[in-house]
């Protein structure tokens, strides 16, 4: 006979982290990706994964709370770093640099005995965004996250688009128009990172002499209408502008999504 099956969101939960390269967030979803206890946490990704990863999982475990360790259906983790997907490897020699060649999910499953997925942070958003937003209606979709630093995510054909290695999306490397000879951490010259991030926009605003430390500081100055401070903030977002516009010329994506710390100063940003 004919049965009604209503999936049940509560059976079981999906422990989920957001490493970034200045806050993180931890998280306990149930199974449909609702949100049911979260901390938010200042810590350093440099201070490498034998420090990181034990306090991410104690979290965890204090987020669990009264939940048994054998409802836990899955793990996720986003990490501000090149990222071989299917190893579950951190690969990179800029960011994170103490966390080149650590296989992740052994570490996490160890602890948590469920299956470990781990991807670049903004492969993750991406992903997410495609499938909360877009799904349907965009396939080809362009994530740019601009925070302490600059990466995007790239949705083909519905899919997220890894490259070879792992490190397709790296848009922050690339150099643009008059940057003024800053030198980036990859060695090069005037990459956008290196001259339109949350940290190029903090390095500006302080040598013009304004006591800034957050981007939560930058974006209060913004909405103060504060002149100068829109000036650097469309300085930044003009030279971002070029190199999203050569990412769009050769990705041809149905969206460019921005999201980030510095995208919360919208209006100068996007104009």
């Amino acid at each position: 006979p004919p049965t009604r099956l209503v999936f049940n969101a509560a059976g079981g939960v999906v422990l989920v982290g957001s490493l970034g390269a200045s806050k993180t967030q931890i998280a306990v979803c149930d199974l449909a990706g609702g949100e049911l206890a979260r901390a938010d946490l200042a810590i350093d990704v440099e201070e490498g994964p034998d420090v990181v990863l034990p306090l991410v999982m104690r979290t965890w475990g204090e987020l669990l709370g009264d939940r048994p360790v054998s409802q836990v259906r899955g793990v996720g983790l986003g990490v501000p770093a090149t990222v071989e997907f299917a190893a579950g490897r951190t690969e990179s020699a800029r960011i994170m640099a103490s966390w080149t060649g650590v296989t992740i999910p052994p570490i996490i499953a160890d602890r948590f005995p469920a299956p470990v997925f781990l991807d670049n942070d903004v492969n993750v958003i991406a992903i997410g965004e495609h499938r909360a937003v877009y799904a349907g209606q965009a396939d080809d979709l362009l994530f740019i996250k601009v925070s302490t630093r600059i990466g995007s995510g790239i949705i083909a054909g519905g899919e997220i688009l890894r490259g070879a290695l792992g490190a397709a999306g790296e848009i922050g490397h690339i150099p643009v128009r008059d940057g003024g000879g800053v030198l980036c951490r990859c060695g090069n010259v005037d990459c956008v990172d290196s001259v339109a991030s949350g940290t190029a926009i903090l390095r500006d605003l302080r040598a013009r002499g304004h006591e800034v430390r957050t981007l939560a500081d930058v974006v209060s100055l913004v909405r103060a209408g504060d002149a100068e401070t829109m000036t650097v903030v469309r300085n930044a977002a003009r030279m971002l502008g070029e190199v999203v516009a050569t990412a769009v010329n050769l990705l041809n994506p149905a969206v460019v999504v921005l999201g980030g710390d510095v995208a919360e100063t919208f209006q100068p940003l996007l104009a």
